[in-house]
């Protein structure tokens, strides 16, 4: 017998009667208008604006105020609208996976994935894999380390490619490579001539690096402490490439995965001792069933990914 407090159960009434209005509030949460809300919904305003009050009554406070030609949404009215949210997407992930279990040939896979592997390894695998699924549709969301994988626990993405794994509890991972990381310096530096370089010479040496946020910078950061130093941050980025074109002028060094069969043209890439190389894997919410097209993609980057890293 499951005992229900007084509390419980007086929240639930009010909760049944906000819930047929969670889109409402999620459309005013984004538009911040009654009139766009309206028409995204396809109501009437005058209906939203008889909402709107029948819901405040409810729960007993304003849920909007004016604010110019729109409306600003109440302490209140963002608890409830950011609940809305998260709510929604959960019935729209149930509806999606319902609709896919009935015609799993013709599902949706939304996949994270690092800037860098935007490259050769998401496009490689989704090319192979809609040779067999071709109805399988992807929205694809590209970012830091960090970025793509809060997406993911806010349950925004399917499935994300990053590198280094997580380690928590709440996600499940496998490993798909070791990608090797290199020093690369402009050709005319003096450490373009070395077969190996130690992290501990690089003390003195101008980075250029990736935001906080992205892998690549946390195995730096990492690297130079163990080293007894921290890095001198010359240039921050958000791409490799970027980061390649600036060692190439000369304006610092930089940590990165080696760059095809040969460096661009200025940079060379010289190996560290001892080696640094990070794991590329696919990930994705610990205990959650996936759609069949989700699921299929997950086994098939589990069974083939590694001939692509």
């Amino acid at each position: 017998m499951t005992y229900e407090s007084p509390a419980e159960a007086s929240d639930q009434r009010p909760a049944a009667e906000l819930a047929p209005s969670l889109a409402l509030l999620a459309a005013l949460r984004e538009t911040r208008n009654i009139t766009r809300a309206a028409e995204r919904l396809g109501i009437p305003q005058p209906t939203v604006s008889r909402r709107l009050a029948g819901l405040s009554e409810v729960v007993g406070a304003p849920l909007t105020r004016p604010d110019g030609r729109g409306v600003r949404l109440t302490r209140a009215g963002e608890i409830l609208a950011a609940t809305a949210a998260r709510a929604l997407a959960v019935v729209e992930t149930g509806v999606r996976q319902t609709r896919e279990e009935i015609s799993p040939d013709s599902g949706h896979v939304v996949l994270g994935f690092l800037h860098l592997l935007g490259r050769w390894l998401v496009p490689s695998l989704l090319r192979d894999f809609r040779a067999d699924h071709p109805g399988v549709r992807f929205s694809l969301v590209q970012g830091s380390r960090q970025h793509v994988l809060d997406r993911l626990a806010d349950g925004e993405l399917d499935l994300a490619l990053v590198a280094p794994l997580p380690d928590t509890a709440a996600l499940d991972s496998f490993a798909l490579s070791e990608q090797d990381l290199l020093l690369s310096v402009p050709e005319a530096h003096p450490l373009a001539r070395r077969r190996r370089i130690r992290v501990e010479e690089l003390a003195d040496e101008p980075f250029v690096t990736l935001e906080h946020g992205y892998g690549l910078r946390q195995i730096i950061d990492d690297l130079c402490a163990a080293a007894g130093f921290e890095p001198k941050i010359a240039f921050e980025s958000q791409e490799s490439d970027t980061a390649r074109g600036l060692v190439a002028a000369g304006l610092g060094v930089a940590l990165l995965p080696r760059f095809g069969p040969a460096p661009p043209a200025g940079v060379v890439e010289v190996p560290l001792s001892p080696r640094v190389s990070r794991t590329i894997g696919l990930t994705w919410r610990a205990g959650e069933e996936p759609t069949p097209a989700v699921a299929a993609f997950r086994d098939y980057v589990r069974t083939n990914g590694t001939r692509y890293a």
